[in-house]
């Protein structure tokens, strides 16, 4: 038998990786419980409040490709250098802002520094272990990750409570720099494939996702029909377009499109907007239902999914294992069906809420389907393609679940309505169990538990 142990550089690497993508997860969740006490020190009300999130959303999701593509050019340890001491940097900048527009500035920059680590802490990870160990140790990756997206509010509302909103950036720098002194001893060869930046594929890139995801963000507060939003919709749409017919002309594109010839690839991304559309928009509508109506305060309100987060931690890395051992598809299936009935249980809840019998068995749900889930469908998605194309690939799958978050979010008044209520709450709650069951369906209908290795060097090729 084969030990499972794992070298001291796998164990490193598996630790930086986590260490550096933790940070990008975590600013992105844990600010949201931080923003009435910004908003009460920097004034600016609403709409500073707004662009405090947006600023980093939007600069995240619209360079996240560029990154990966950086990563696999140039190599993925220079690249996770540059994104931590631009985070640490710009953490440091939002911590001491002495005014709102000054923060969303610092925002807006930490979200190209977090476009930078999220795809080359996941490339480390696929360029150092490989089979059975390479799914678990993504599944290890996934769960701190989803621990940092969940117990994020909690982190926050102690901050904000016991400390200052400062300390939510101020905090950043001590993960950052176990990394960076962590990478130090890191005698990993990385020189990456060299070759050219595709610049124009960049600049489209970026300026339609950056478009697109300004207008779904914005569409909220002014309507379609605002100049604000449809402009730059066109705008990021025709830049899109450009940038996918571009990407069939340019000889080194940013994103190699053979990449979608692959199987695997290309199904468990559509599963992946399906699952993490549910994610992004479920948890956050029971937050604000629980603090709304339920009259939850908001550290109380992040502690509910706290099960959720042990799940993840004790679940994620045996479900990677074992989806490395026995294939992807069957736990690609069956998890999102047990997450959507976490979801379904909460239609028993009224106004009145009982931790123990109305959230704790829907959170228990909801975490374990997670687990058994998230790490599965990373693995079947980079597993499918050649380790040389690992940043690209882990960019391009981050990019779909953002982009997927932010249309459910978008989406949240079209379905609860303009109040969140009991009746919204239902609506909203079965619109994220279908997208879980249908991605589970296309899961179970799509995903190969053997990709052919023909289909991973024709990527290369390509």
């Amino acid at each position: 038998m084969v030990s499972e142990r794992m070298s001291p550089t796998q164990r490193r690497v598996l630790l930086i990786a986590i260490l550096a993508s933790f940070v990008a997860f975590l600013d992105g969740a844990v600010i949201n419980v931080a923003l009435p006490a910004i908003s009460k020190e920097l004034g600016g009300g609403l709409p500073l409040q707004q662009w405090v999130v947006d600023g980093y959303l939007v600069t995240l999701g619209s360079l996240i490709l560029i990154a990966g593509s950086l990563s696999d050019v140039f190599g993925r340890k220079r690249v996770l250098y540059a994104g931590l001491i631009g985070f640490l940097i710009t953490s440091l900048l939002c911590a001491f802002a002495p005014t709102g527009v000054f923060l969303v500035v610092a925002r807006a920059l930490q979200g190209v520094a977090g476009a930078l680590l999220v795809p080359s802490s996941l490339a480390i990870i696929i360029s150092t272990f490989s089979g059975a160990a390479q799914a678990k140790a993504i599944g290890r990756w996934t769960a701190w990750t989803g621990v940092a997206m969940i117990a994020g509010p909690v982190l926050g509302g102690v901050f904000v409570d016991t400390l200052s909103w400062r300390w939510v950036f101020v905090i950043n720098v001590v993960p950052i720099g176990i990394t960076l002194a962590m990478m130090l001893g890191l005698k990993q060869e990385d020189h990456g494939m060299g070759g050219r930046v595709d610049v124009l594929g960049a600049v489209l890139g970026s300026v339609g996702l950056a478009g697109t995801v300004f207008a779904l963000i914005e569409q909220g507060v002014y309507g379609w029909g605002s100049p604000r939003v449809f402009l730059p919709l066109i705008l990021g749409l025709v830049s899109l377009a450009a940038f996918f017919f571009w990407q069939t002309r340019a000889k080194q594109p940013m994103l190699p499109l053979g990449l979608f010839r692959v199987h695997n690839f290309w199904v468990g991304n559509i599963a992946t907007a399906l699952v993490y559309g549910a994610l992004a928009f479920a948890p956050l509508t029971v937050t604000l239902y629980l603090q709304q109506v339920a009259g939850f305060a908001a550290t109380a309100a992040g502690f509910v999914f706290i099960p959720s987060t042990l799940c993840m931690l004790l679940l994620s890395g045996v479900f990677g294992g074992l989806a490395g051992k026995y294939g992807p598809r069957l736990f690609m299936a069956i998890g999102p069906v047990i997450a959507a009935c976490g979801f379904l249980w909460l239609l028993m809840m009224g106004e009145d809420v009982n931790f123990w019998t109305n959230l704790l068995p829907a959170v228990l749900l909801f975490g374990v389907g997670l687990s058994i889930t998230v790490a599965p469908l990373t693995s079947a998605i980079l597993g499918s393609i050649h380790p040389a194309q690992a940043g690209i690939g882990s960019a391009v799958n981050n990019a779909v679940s953002r982009i997927a978050g932010l249309v459910t979010v978008a989406m949240i008044g079209l379905i609860v309505g303009g109040t969140l209520d009991r009746a919204g709450l239902d609506r909203a709650m079965i619109t994220a169990a279908a997208l879980m069951l249908v991605g589970g369906i296309v899961s179970a209908i799509g995903i190969r538990n053997h990709e052919p290795a023909a289909e991973k060097v024709q990527t290369v090729v390509d």
